[in-house]
Parts: C-alpha cells; structure tokens; sequence
C-alpha cells in the first residue's frame, strides 16, 4: 500500500481519535471485528474496494486512507495537561536540572547551539542557527496570551508566584514585568539541517529525551559536546515563566508526516489550584485518545500555518530542524561579556541580551563557524532582534574571521596545510604535536596514544587577552582558555589552540579513544578537563594524572614556540649539593647519573577491589642491572601513607622478578612491569584513596 504512516497503526489512531470501537467499524463496512483487528496488528490489509468504505466509515475521503499523512479528524482542540501531584505527597518545588547552570544569556548561546551542532544532519553542510529576540507589548502581547490559553494558566502561575521559594520568587518577578509594564520578551532559537524532534511521543527518541524526560541526552555519537542531559534545561531556566514552546521540522517522518510538530512544556512547581494538588510540569498539546494511562495527556500534535503563526513559531524553510520559543526570556547577568554593564537602561534589554548573544556564540563557536579552502564549516550562526514584528537590531551574523582574527587564521592554516614548524614571520601559523595518553577503560585493553594538534600565532587586538591557549575537541566548541605561565623573556603576544579527539583531524591516530576519554573529563558545563565521577567510574581514580600531563605538555610545547629559554644547571652549586646531603648520585658505571624512576603509570581499581599497576620505568644505563623493589602507599585524605603489600608483581619488558625484587637488565634505557595491591592489607577501600608507587634500592643490591 502507498502512503506515509503504516496502516494498522494509523487505523487505531483514527478510531480512538472518533471514540469509535473496531466492533463498530466492522459493522460499518460489512465484516466482522476481528476482521478490523487483523488490518490494526498488521496481519490482513483492506483491498480496493474496502479502502473506499472504510474512508466513507471515517468520514474522510478515499486519497487519505490511501496516504495516511494525516488523520481523518485532523485537528483537535489543544489544551494544556497538568501533572498530578504525587499519591506519595512528595513535593518537588523546582526542576533541579534547571539549577545547574545560570539563567544568562551566555550560557543559553553555549548550550543550545551545542544541542544543535550534536544534532547535525548533512555532515557536508553547516548546521544554522538563528536566535531571535521579539519583545511583544500592547494588543500583539493580547493575541499571544489568547494563543496560549492564558486565562486558564494564570490561576497555576499565581498559586505558583505567592510560594516563597526560589523558582516562586523569579515567576513573581516575571509576572510583574508583564503586568506592570505590558511587555513580555520571546526568545526563539532556530536550527536547520538538523534531526529535529524525531520519535514517538513517549518511547526512546529525540522527543520524548527533550520534551518528557530529565537527564537524557540520547546522543550516541562519542564527539557530541553534550553527554549529561543538561544543556536543554537552560532555555527553560531562561523562562522566567518556566514556559518553552516547541515546532519541529522531522528529517525522519513520524505518523506519516515531518512538518509542524508542536509541544508545549511548562515548569512549575508544586502547587494548589482550586482545591487541586498538581506535582509540577504541564504540557501543551492535544489530549491523547489512548484508553490506557494516557489518556487525556497532552501529546504533540500537527499544527496548521495559521496556528504556529500565532504561537509565532514559524520556520523559514522545510528544512529539518527544532525552533524553541523561550517565553519570557531574560538575562539574570550582567557579566564580563556585556558590553552595556550593569547601568543598561531596562528599555534597552533587548539590544542589550541582542549584543551579548552575538558576543557568545563568537566567543565558544569562532572555530566551529571556520571554514579552510575546501573544509566547510560546522556551523553558521545569526541574532536579530523585534519589537512587536518590526526590527530593532537586524539580523547580524556571527563572523569568525572579524571576532577572533587571529585564531581563525591559525585553524584556517591548520585546513589549508600552511604551517610552519617555527614562528619567523608576522602571520605565520606554527604547529606542533602534543601527545595525550588515553588509559584503557577499566583496564579493558591497553593504552594508546593520541596525538592532539597546537597551533600558535602571533595574537590580535580584536581576539581578546593574548597569550591563550584555547582548547577543544570533535563539536570544536571552545572547552577553556587558559593563560599560558612562565613565559620567556621578550616572547612576544600569540594566541593558540589546541585541538584533540576529532578536532585533530580525519587521520588523528586513536582519535576516537581520545574523544571519549575527554568527554568523559568535562563536567556539566562542558568548560574544562579534569576529575569528574564519570572519569573516575569508567577509567580509573588517576585517569585525570593523564590530562595533567597533556596540559603541562602543551604549554611546553607553546614556550618552545613562542621563544627559547636559558639552559639552566639542574645541578646546583657543589656547596649546596653537599649542604643537603643529595641522595641518588650517579654510581661507578653510570651514564647520566640519578637511580630508576617510574616514568608512566596506568592504574585501576579492579573488580575485586584491589588496585592493578602498568608501570614504565626509566633507567639510567650502567654495566650492571638494576636491582629495585616497588612500594605502594595510600594517598588518603589526612595523615601519612600507609603502606600496603603486592599480592603479584609481574615483569614486563627488561624486566625479571626475582624474590618479589625486580631486576632490570644492564644496559637497558626503559623497562617495564606489573603489580596488583594485595586487599587484605588496604588501610582503606581503594576507591576512596589515590595510589602512590616509588621504587626502592632493594637490600642487598650492589651499588
């Protein structure tokens, strides 16, 4: 059969949506109920000439029964649906995923267009997104209202403003901006060449992660920016009416159609309404005709042009992408970025959150907005601004090349192959190797080396503070900027950037591995690498040791760019050595002096509880072997190290184990072993300590 949508599942939405039985179908176009049930499961399909009853059954003509991209009662009164409140009596006072990140303007740029980069869809073509700004005062703020039933809202959002607690206290303030002085801003955030909202209303998929869950990213792809499903709460912690509404353009049909897909979601606390508990979020769709638990819940629906006009969500284009709609947008900071202050006039918000919005995508998204000669860039973004249909600011798009000139023509460099190995000339672009080592997860495999990208430039004015490094990987959103320390006398001002995982490029060995690994180190708010419990739980308590060195090694490598510095003595003078007695001096035979020192370390805590060790030593050559023995402490919160014993030491490379000593070959440069902890002697759990390994001249061993 032709059409959209499968004939057995749009035939049961059809008769829920007409409160028809399949009993009463049957009776209709001549057969029995198990007739109507084998067409709904799918095991029978109507012929010719029953399509055309079945449509005159319906009320509907033949070509849609046919087509199935519509239903036979295609709109139904929408309205809003209110959770009840809890039969426990538990309260939830607030979203708490809408607390983890601050309601500005900044951080709502940052996240969202992440969302959208994730979402991508012709990997060949940028994703765009536009930010529109529209305040509504006067009879066009009225139709708004109307559009979204606010008379049957206010009781809810009242009950909820008199509450004296945080989320209470911003719907008051809101509330009483748009009453007092008859004005409400609308924010509108607009991405094409996107999935877009795809999936059922309340099973696993893009919709249901966005519109009826917390928490849930549902992004499988390892060089997605986002990996907690926090970032879509800040377009309603944007709200202060807690109200987003939603028009989505599917790049996979759902129900046979992709076009004008509206939900509403709105947050609010736990409140009473004449007489009636509610738990907290409400939504804006059409009551579900499901008989089951469903019933009568809001559920999205497909909207004509003249309805998403008024909700004013409509799209430039039938291009797949989501459009949300922050209703009562504000901007709670005024931070480094804004240009205004704290003394913008209130009148002059608009131009104000305009500015700043311009300011932060240039600032998080200059790389990915950086096309090469025949690399397209990953995103194009736009800000405009209106008051009540006409322009204020108009449509401005961010331009990489004009914010961060200087970056942009390093990475441009990096596309085109036109950088130099030193720094000789203005506008040179210099580009090193800085290796990362990804530790195996959970000590499943080995580890592998990654090797990420530095590129450094002589630094602009317009680029903001110089001597930065800038670092990111696969979306290329900027993760931090950090100044880089120590620099050498008469070095002079450079920017630089660091790109890892996918950001290295197509051929980046173990860029894979790499991405994950750093993905895993950011925190919610995506701004840094470090410690984080997902680290921890996947890798292991030290993993972050390995991102330690990956920083420390790419400001190395921007010094030895930048300038050269003084050799220095790593002696000392003779009278100081003597003074304290330097263990460790270099022994008959010994070439380079010193004793063996653990160069890397890969550690896990393993299954059993106890810690497991790969550890590579480096060995100062002489005639004779090594003789060593390897001792673990505890690194806890207070007091000492405690010792703890080796249930197995096991050679590696150069390496034989004799009497729990090892022994390294003669000769030798590197060497290498492994060790587990032995449980029983844990002071601690090993999960709640770090793990110190030094080794020891073993007794009995020759000098």
């Amino acid at each position: 059969m032709d059409g959209g949508e499968d004939f057995g599942p749009w035939l049961a939405r059809q008769l829920r949506r007409l409160g028809m039985s399949q009993a009463e179908l049957g009776q209709r176009v001549g057969l029995t109920r198990a007739a109507v049930s084998a067409w709904i499961t799918g095991r029978a399909v109507p012929r010719e000439d029953m399509m055309r009853r079945i449509a005159e059954a319906l009320g509907t003509d033949a070509g849609t029964v046919h087509t199935r991209t519509t239903d036979t009662v295609s709109v139904r009164p929408v309205s809003w649906y209110h959770r009840p409140s809890h039969a426990d009596g538990g309260r939830e006072f607030g979203n708490p995923a809408a607390f983890a990140f601050e309601a500005d303007v900044d951080v709502l740029a940052r996240e969202a267009t992440q969302n959208s980069l994730d979402e991508r869809l012709d990997r060949a073509c940028p994703v765009r997104v536009r930010y529109t700004l529209h305040e509504l005062s006067g009879e066009p703020l009225a139709r708004f209202r109307d559009a979204i039933g606010w008379s049957y809202l206010r009781p809810h959002y009242e009950a909820a403003a008199a509450q004296d607690q945080k989320v209470g206290r911003v719907i008051a303030e809101g509330l009483r901006d748009m009453n007092e002085r008859d004005r409400l801003v609308l924010l509108r955030v607009d991405d094409y060449n996107a999935s877009g909202l795809t999936g059922d209303d309340y099973e696993d998929g893009r919709f249901a992660a966005v519109v009826r869950r917390q928490l849930d990213s549902h992004k499988s792809d390892d060089g997605a920016g986002g990996s907690y499903g926090l970032g879509k709460a800040t377009l309603w912690a944007t709200s202060r009416l807690g109200l987003v509404l939603i028009n989505s353009t599917l790049s996979e049909p759902h129900e046979g159609r992709s076009q004008r897909r509206l939900i509403g979601r709105l947050e609010l606390p736990w409140r009473m309404v004449d007489g009636e508990t509610y738990a907290g979020p409400a939504w804006f769709g059409e009551p579900d005709t499901d008989p089951g638990a469903r019933k009568n819940v809001a559920r999205s629906w497909w909207a004509d042009e003249e309805t998403v006009e008024r909700l004013h969500l409509t799209r430039e284009s039938e291009e797949p992408g989501t459009s949300f709609l922050i209703v009562g947008a504000h901007d709670v900071a005024s931070g480094p970025n804004d240009p205004a202050g704290e003394e913008a006039d209130e009148e002059e918000s608009v131009q104000t959150m305009h500015r700043k919005l311009v300011l932060a995508l240039a600032d998080n998204f200059w790389a990915a907005m950086t096309s090469g000669s025949t690399t397209a860039p990953l995103l194009e973004a736009s800000v405009r601004s209106l008051r009540n249909g006409a322009v204020v600011m108009k449509e401005q798009r961010v331009d990489p090349r004009i914010a961060r000139p200087a970056l942009t023509r390093a990475l441009k460099a990096f596309f085109d192959g036109q950088t130099v190995d030193r720094l000789t000339e203005v506008g040179e672009v210099a580009m090193a190797r800085v290796p990362l080592k990804v530790p195996a997860i959970r000590g499943r495999g080995k580890a592998v080396v990654h090797e990420a990208v530095l590129l450094v430039t002589a630094a602009e004015d317009r680029d903001g503070k110089p001597n930065h490094i800038v670092t990111m990987r696969g979306s290329r959103m900027k993760v931090r900027s950090v100044r880089v320390s120590d620099l050498p006398l008469g070095a002079g001002p450079f920017q630089a950037v660091l790109l890892a995982g996918h950001a290295a490029g197509q051929d980046a060995a173990e860029a894979d591995r790499a991405e994950a690994f750093l993905r895993a180190s950011e925190p919610p708010e995506h701004n840094k690498w470090a410690q984080t419990e997902e680290l921890r739980a996947s890798y292991s308590p030290t993993a972050h040791w390995r991102i330690s060195e990956f920083t420390t090694a790419a400001n190395k490598a921007v010094r030895a760019i930048v300038g050269r510095r003084e050799e220095r003595s790593q002696e000392g003078p003779k009278a100081l050595r003597e003074l304290l007695g330097l263990e460790g001096a270099p022994s008959a035979g010994t070439k380079g002096g010193g004793f063996p020192v653990i160069l890397d370390l890969d550690a896990f805590v393993d299954d059993a509880g106890a810690w497991q060790i790969e550890a590579e030593v480096k060995l100062p050559v002489r005639k004779d072997p090594w003789v060593m023995s390897p001792v673990a402490r505890f690194e806890v919160r207070s007091g000492g190290r405690p010792s703890v014993a080796w249930s197995s030491v096991v050679a590696g490379d150069n390496c034989r184990v004799v009497d729990d000593a090892l022994h390294f070959k003669a000769g030798a440069r590197t060497a290498s072993f492994t060790a587990t902890t032995d449980v029983s002697t844990h002071p601690v759990r090993a999960v709640l300590a770090g793990l110190v390994v030094d080794l020891q001249k073993s007794k009995g061993a020759s000098e």
